[in-house]
């Protein structure tokens, strides 16, 4: 296998206000643009050419990744003038393949960080001659998911909606988001139109009676759709429990960038990430956050599992506890934000304006 569909078009509604200016998988985790991890992760399992199917501030892509050559890649990008869903995006993009009828091409989503094993996935197809190979992981809870149960053999024998009763559980397996596709079923997509792969093309394929093979690797699995889960995702790449070769630095408690500046006495803990020209004040306390470039956090303020964008200012004895905190906002001193707020791009909190608990 040489080469590989990202799908990277989404408009990543659920992380606004952090995809207001940027595309959702370049925005940063662990110091680089979350993209650059699925990128070194294919490009480590031997995939040399990739297609980026791009639609949602497709313009951003190709000036930073360029033709990939700094990764070892050749990068192609193709933009969809309407989104045409995962099924549409695959189908947009296959003139640009050079695969054989035959030969498997890789697709994955452009927002899960996974510990795939990417070649067992491609041996799995090849030794059974699946016509697609899909990535499944186990869940404890699946009611959020799609379920696809499978056989003995790991065949895959139905695909199922989120179930609503315990009784529709039959299984914990769900859709990982990486798969393998015989490269003459990717022609066999509808061309021009919205098509769901999850909810039609797989689907049509069984029930025509293709094989559809299921390989379960149940490592590292998260599916970065929430400002929770990212900023959840960058600690755990900074600590190392989600393996990536782009980490920018090695794997500990924090990742400081070379230009940002951190207080002596600034205590951070549990993977958190500085951006570059970001600078943290005396007696700050971050734990297991993200501080994008640029952000200024003034002394004494206290930020937990929280993401601040880029030239943010958090103001001083601040706290922040699962918080987002768009591009360009201040939040005055003596503020308490908590538990899923999201303060918009280029906002302003005054100081001691907002709290959740008693200011004594």
């Amino acid at each position: 296998m040489t080469e590989a569909i990202l799908l990277v078009g989404g408009r990543g509604t659920r992380l606004r206000p952090l995809t207001v200016h940027t595309p959702k998988p370049m925005v940063p985790a662990a110091g680089v643009p979350f993209l650059t991890h699925q990128l070194a992760r294919a490009r480590a399992a031997g995939v040399e050419h990739i297609v980026l199917a791009t639609s949602y501030l497709a313009e951003v892509f190709e000036p930073y990744f360029g033709d990939g050559s700094s990764l070892g890649l050749h990068l192609e990008y193709v933009t969809e003038e309407e989104p045409l869903g995962t099924g549409g995006a695959i189908r947009n993009v296959a003139s640009r393949l050079h695969s054989g009828p035959d030969d498997p091409v890789l697709i994955f989503n452009g927002d899960i960080l996974t510990g795939l094993d990417i070649p067992a996935l491609v041996r799995t197809h090849e030794t059974t001659g699946a016509d697609v190979s899909l990535h499944l992981t186990r869940v404890e809870d699946p009611r959020a998911y799609g379920l696809v149960p499978t056989d003995a053999t790991g065949r895959v024998t139905a695909f199922l909606e989120k179930p609503q009763t315990p009784e529709e559980i039959v299984t914990d397996q769900i859709n990982a988001g990486a798969y393998v596709f015989r490269r003459a079923v990717i022609d066999m997509i509808p061309e021009g139109r919205p098509v769901s792969v999850e909810r039609e093309t797989f689907p049509e394929l069984l029930a025509t009676g293709a094989h559809l093979q299921g390989m379960v690797d149940s490592t590292y699995w998260l599916d970065l759709g929430t400002p929770q889960a990212f900023v959840r995702g960058s600690a755990d790449l900074v600590l190392g429990r989600a393996p990536s070769p782009a980490v920018p630095g090695r794997c500990g408690d924090r990742l400081i960038l070379p230009t940002a500046t951190v207080a002596p006495d600034a205590k951070l803990t549990g993977g958190t990430v500085v951006g570059d020209g970001a600078r943290v004040g005396e007696g700050a306390r971050i734990t297991g956050s993200t501080i994008l470039s640029g952000a200024v956090i003034a002394p004494g303020a206290v930020i937990t599992d929280s993401l601040i964008g880029v030239r943010a200012h958090i103001g001083e004895r601040t706290i922040l506890t699962n918080t987002v905190i768009g591009d360009g906002a201040t939040v005055g001193p003596d503020n308490e934000l908590r538990e899923g707020v999201r303060v918009w791009c280029d906002a302003h909190i005054p100081a001691a304006s907002l709290r959740f608990s008693s200011d004594q």
